[in-house]
């Protein structure tokens, strides 16, 4: 194995618990660097929850986050900033706020927490008078899981119908209740092009799953991601997760594998259309399926997703840190896809002159 290939497999094997990394070959070197190059980040409201919640930052300072780190777009949920938030504006300030979207080249996609009718009802309009045409749902709902997949069917039936009425995209993510295949068995069931997943990076762990089966058991239907890191939380016989710096030293998932795996679905052209930075620093959730659990669990009511202001931190502290905190995701991101690249670029130029000895990405000065 050479030197480059030991790099590929070290970087992939991280955190991913024994699975095998692809040989990075010439063909695939110059698949991965034509999906590096056209990664399509955003930034997310959740990663400035805090100051969203409390008005130190507006929806608008997302945007201009996104626009002066020449990024791609904009997740925003439609209750982030309180009287602020896309819900709490006149159609006037939304057009407003979808037209300065526009004018700096961002795709903005709306986020509610939700498969009702009334919040999918909401969600249209506001996607309608923005200008956005992608909607980010998941379902709440409590009761025996045959009960809940039923109710989640009917929500689905309904958004397809207002995909094809008003031309829209929707993207139900797994989000901590909900097992990845089970998702996948509703999408297919349903079968509408216009209706397909979010991959959340962590979500699977609550439902005790592990992220890369998680994200084999979606991966055709995966059109939007949700990018962060998870320490894992053992909670008798199933797992929560904790929040933590994304590539960093407590972050227990396998990143640098799945972003991998989320770049090279599609074929011909780049299946996911977005990666979130969705830095969720000290977020703490609980374990929601069981190893032990019945045939037809009981799934319990879930809260929208909060983060409560962690020990150590003040109010003021907890703002100022989400700035950062949002800072330090970009900038790891970025790091891992001029090393990617910087590895395929060598595994070509290795192939078009393979008796001159290239440096690797640590040598680099």
């Amino acid at each position: 194995m050479s030197a480059i290939q030991n790099q590929f497999a070290a970087l992939l094997w991280q955190n991913a618990k024994g699975a095998s990394p692809p040989m990075l070959t010439p063909a695939l070197a110059r698949k991965l660097t034509q999906r590096l190059d056209g990664i399509r980040l955003f930034a997310h409201g959740y990663t400035l929850l805090t100051n969203l919640t409390h008005g130190r930052a507006t929806p608008w300072d997302l945007l201009d986050f996104a626009w002066r780190h020449e990024l791609q777009g904009v997740c925003l949920h439609v209750l982030d900033g309180g009287r602020n938030s896309l819900s709490g504006m006149d159609d006037q300030a939304r057009q407003a706020f979808g037209l300065r979207a526009r004018e700096f080249g961002l795709d903005l996609h709306l986020e509610i927490s939700s498969t009702l009718r009334p919040d999918l009802d909401q969600a249209v309009a506001i996607a309608l008078a923005t200008g956005s045409t992608n909607i980010r749902v998941y379902s709440r709902y409590e009761g025996l899981l045959s009960e809940v997949m039923a109710r989640i069917e009917a929500d689905l039936r309904y958004i397809s119908e207002l995909a094809d009425r008003h031309g829209l995209n929707f993207d139900f993510e797994q989000h901590e209740e909900l097992k990845s295949h089970e998702i996948a068995t509703l999408l297919r069931r349903i079968n509408h092009p216009r209706l397909n997943a979010l991959f959340d990076f962590g979500n699977m762990i609550n439902a005790n799953e592990q992220p890369l089966p998680a994200l084999q058991a979606m991966a055709p239907l995966i059109r939007q991601v949700h990018l962060k890191g998870v320490r894992i939380v053992p909670q008798g016989k199933g797992t929560g997760h904790y929040g933590v710096l994304q590539g960093s030293a407590q972050d227990d998932l396998p990143g640098p594998r799945m972003l991998y795996e989320l770049l090279m679905l599609g074929e011909d052209a780049p299946q996911v259309i977005a990666f979130a930075l969705e830095q969720e620093n000290h977020y703490a959730a609980p374990a929601f399926r069981m190893s032990d659990e019945a045939d037809d669990p009981f799934i319990p009511y879930r809260e929208m997703s909060d983060t409560v202001l962690p020990p150590g931190h003040t109010l003021d502290s907890m703002m100022a840190a989400e700035h950062r905190w949002l800072e330090n995701q970009l900038d790891y991101m970025r790091g891992l896809i001029r090393e990617l690249r910087l590895l395929a670029a060598l595994v070509l130029a290795e192939a078009e002159q393979p008796c001159k000895p290239h440096a690797l990405v640590g040598d680099q000065q």
